[in-house]
């Protein structure tokens, strides 16, 4: 009588949330499944991928694939709440519990998945430089050797073309993109790097002054960052940019996020994060 019991409670129990996706306890599926509610970190400052308006929106490439994926889990987009995260804090932010997704323009690599998974690519693009117009003798990076070349703390671009390109350029660091690219129109650093997508959305907002050299020297590909130890959210995750991919709206949100910096769009990446 009492096995029957328990069985009876074990069938009651995965009649609900408990067993009805099959995820672990810990996985990104129960959390969105038991509140609904999700917390995704994002970049507040890159133009094109995300952006926060002036009255508090986020806006960009990143912002409606975080949305798109969210919905997925079941949270509506009223139900997200966006933290702001860096370069330098997103790995923290993930293993600290302090978000549940990361999706900003965070590149795959392996270093970072020994202490973070990732679901995707969701996008592929590749290093780039930003330049003031002016500046025609600057066309790649082997051409920066004793000029001063800016990224942002944290990142790892920058020291990527000294190592690689020009061991004597010299490194600026800032906080944040938007401080390099002022700095750029201010003349105090000749050349910004990171990723061409990053940087094609500020050479948008001044088209009169800056520029986009336009030869990728590296292939960057997006990933959205998850907990380790939580393959049923990965393969959820990889399940939603797909169905984002074959929809259309994968598309439709580069066009009208990415497509007016004149920026190439890249064709579908492959999902294939296991």
């Amino acid at each position: 009588m009492r096995f029957i019991r328990m069985f009876v409670s074990f069938v009651l129990l995965c009649g609900g949330v408990a067993c009805s996706s099959g995820a672990s306890e810990n996985s990104v599926i129960t959390r969105a499944e038991d509140t609904g509610k999700l917390t995704i970190g994002i970049r507040f400052d890159q133009p094109g991928l995300a952006e926060r308006t002036v009255d508090g929106r986020q806006v960009g490439f990143d912002v409606d694939v975080a949305r798109f994926v969210a919905g997925e889990l079941g949270v509506k987009a009223k139900d997200i709440t966006w933290r702001e995260t860096s370069a330098a804090t997103r790995e923290n932010d993930l293993t600290s519990g302090a978000v549940d997704l990361i999706v900003a323009a965070y590149s795959i690599t392996d270093r970072r998945k020994q202490v973070v998974a990732f679901a995707g690519p969701y996008f592929t693009t590749g290093q780039d430089l930003l330049v003031r117009l002016s500046s025609t003798d600057i066309t790649g990076p082997e051409v920066l050797n004793g000029r001063k070349l800016c990224s942002v703390t944290g990142s790892t671009p920058a020291q990527k073309v000294k190592d690689r390109f020009a061991q004597a350029v010299q490194l600026v660091e800032y906080p944040r993109y938007p401080d390099c690219v002022t700095a750029l129109l201010a003349g105090q650093v000749d050349a910004v790097t990171t990723d061409a997508a990053i940087l094609a959305g500020y050479a948008a907002q001044n088209p009169e002054l800056l520029r986009l050299v336009g030869h990728p020297f590296s292939t960057e590909r997006y990933g959205i960052g998850l907990r380790l130890g939580d393959p049923e959210g990965q393969a959820k995750l990889n399940d939603a940019i797909r169905k984002m991919i074959s929809t259309g709206v994968w598309l439709n949100s580069l066009k009208a996020n990415i497509g007016p910096s004149g920026y190439q769009l890249p064709p579908p990446p492959e999902v294939n994060e296991k």
